[in-house]
């Protein structure tokens, strides 16, 4: 059939497909950063009942990420070969296995291992979430769903520490752990009733030379590199807030895991707000000025905690509301980096969602454990790694942006001349 001919059948097969509830997209790509953090404030707690160094406790938090992002790097190859479906559900079940598991942990090296397994199985609703609605969208339309779908799954994270907070001290620390089992099972028989499949064209070729051909197609995209480091500074800037703000919190200032959660609820709200923005302008503004704009206001809000610190102002305030003004930049950046980086060829969108995700919690993984090792030595580590993992989110968006001397070609213009 010739190509003029074929397109609009194309379009009339996709359009009778049905599509998955966004509601189902927000609750699986929320399950994984849930369990991630409502079950920070109970690691101050948790260093007790084992009597271990804080270092150790806070494996819980970097391994957890590792896992997130090394199995991106597996689901998003596997989604663009088998379907986003079938990966998607064996994830979600492994998600409530680690869960139940880390429920019943009877010491830290089991706790560690069941965090691990849990994370492995919460990366898959991270990764296909994002791979789905590239699947469904254009570039600077994916970029604006994925604001929308964020700032909806954000409330559940935003109150997470609140309620991690008030079942530690209700109970103890692994009452976060049954519910997020029940959580599990609640969002994984919804989507055997209810998700649909969205990738119905198997592009990558089998086995693992097929795999590593994807990624090197991708490692020497330079635009694919751009979106994907400025999206990794972007996030570290959070993951270091969230190694060091419960040490400083309840350690340094003698506030309450309870305290610590009611304060985190600012950043939500900042994050929050980013992505509602980038829903509302990122289809107007483009990918390239969302993302240096968020880029900055993190920057901004990470060096007025440091200026703040230094200054001698040591209280919550001086630590959450410079958060709020991050969490803004990162909800603004975030979805349109994300976007763009998937977008560099539409037919591996699974994969590039992947390797865009490893990379940026891959950073986020360093370095809060570079914020857990160096506060041994200085209280306020915190606002420093987070400083430097801001303005290398500014220069690499400003290098990319300068380099990039052509007119830009999105994913879609790229694949429609294939």
């Amino acid at each position: 059939m010739p190509r003029d001919e074929a397109a609009p059948a194309r379009d009339a097969e996709e359009a009778s497909r049905p599509k998955p509830s966004l509601l189902i997209l927000v609750a699986v790509s929320a399950i994984g950063p849930l369990a991630l953090n409502l079950f920070v404030p109970s690691m101050p707690g948790l260093q007790v009942d084992f009597g271990i160094p804080y270092a150790t406790a806070q494996l819980t938090l970097t391994l957890y990420l590792i896992g997130l992002a090394v199995a991106q790097l597996i689901y998003g190859p596997l989604s663009d070969r088998f379907g986003r479906r079938p990966v998607l559900i064996g994830g979600l079940w492994l998600f409530v296995a680690g869960s139940l598991a880390a429920a019943a942990a009877p010491s830290i090296e089991l706790l560690i291992a069941a965090r691990l397994a849990q994370s492995l199985g919460g990366a898959a609703g991270i990764v296909l979430a994002r791979a789905i609605v590239r699947d469904l969208y254009g570039r600077e339309k994916a970029a604006s769903m994925i604001g929308y779908i964020t700032m909806a799954w954000v409330l559940a994270p935003m109150v997470a520490p609140t309620v991690g907070g008030l079942l530690d001290q209700a109970f103890d620390w692994r009452a976060g752990f049954w519910l997020l089992a029940g959580a599990g099972v609640a969002v994984v028989l919804t989507c055997h009733l209810y998700l649909y499949e969205t990738h119905h064209t198997r592009s990558l070729a089998a086995g693992w030379r097929g795999l590593w051909g994807a990624y090197r197609g991708l490692l020497r995209h330079p635009r694919f590199n751009a979106y994907a480091l400025t999206t990794g500074f972007t996030s570290s800037v959070f993951f270091s807030f969230l190694a060091g703000a419960p040490y400083v919190m309840v350690e340094v200032l003698g506030r309450s895991p309870v305290e610590y959660g009611l304060w985190f609820v600012l950043s939500g709200l900042g994050y929050m707000t980013g992505n509602g923005l980038a829903g509302r302008f990122s289809e107007r503004l483009g990918v390239e000025r969302m993302v240096a704009l968020g880029t900055l206001l993190a920057f901004l809000g990470a060096a007025a905690a440091l200026g703040l610190f230094l200054a001698g102002f040591l209280a919550p305030w001086a630590l959450f509301v410079p958060m709020m003004l991050v969490a803004l930049g990162n909800g603004l950046a975030i979805p349109n980096g994300i976007a763009g980086a998937v977008s560099v060829d539409p037919r591996l969108a699974g994969t590039a969602a992947g390797l865009a995700g490893f990379l940026q919690l891959g950073l986020g993984a360093a370095t809060s454990q570079s914020v857990g090792f160096l506060q041994s030595f200085e209280p306020f580590a915190v606002v420093y790694v987070m400083t430097l993992g801001a303005l290398l989110a500014v220069l690499v968006h400003w290098l990319a942006c300068r380099l990039w001397r052509e007119p830009e070609r999105g994913g879609d213009e790229a694949a429609a001349d294939g």
